[in-house]
């Protein structure tokens, strides 16, 4: 359900889906660093945009609370052409006070991001795990996902050139 929190006691029953998940695509919601959104602000964006809701999978807070968008039975709406079998992850945030992109992540964001595509990429035995900017003429996540994939011991997930 949209605005869920997602814990240890739920994560399995709210990333159950019979969906075929190859990839995991990560986005931050291109808002200035130290605002505060949520995913029902995003869900009104998107909705204003004609989407049925939000577009996200999950959004994740700046305190680190990851929190539930659109259900993950459900296809995304946050890549265009590659929807179908991915899941659709976004941090709060991505933008520099005069609205650049940057790498903008809390060190709250960043544990939650890591734990939360460990533990999706290993549910789904994903293929891919990339950022938006590989699909789209866009900086979106903001941050080098493949570098990222590196520090973080998950490089066999790099997109393959």
């Amino acid at each position: 359900m949209i605005g869920e929190i997602l814990t240890d006691e739920n994560i399995e029953q709210l990333t159950d889906t019979k969906r075929k998940i190859t990839d995991i695509i990560i986005h931050c919601s291109a808002t200035k660093e130290g605002k505060d959104y949520s995913v029902f602000d995003i869900d009104k964006w998107h909705k204003a945009r004609k989407f049925k809701c939000i577009g996200y999978h999950f959004v994740i807070y700046r305190n680190g609370q990851i929190v539930c968008g659109r259900p993950i039975s459900e296809i995304g709406a946050h890549t265009t052409g590659h929807n179908t079998g991915s899941i659709g992850i976004c941090y709060i945030g991505g933008l520099d006070e005069n609205g650049d992109p940057k790498d903008t992540k809390t060190y709250q964001q960043e544990n939650a991001l890591i734990n939360l595509v460990k533990y999706l990429a290993k549910k789904f035995n994903v293929k891919r795990i990339t950022g938006h900017y590989n699909w789209a003429a866009k900086a979106c996540p903001c941050f080098d996902v493949e570098q990222w994939l590196d520090d973080i011991n998950l490089s066999k997930y790099k997109i393959k050139k």
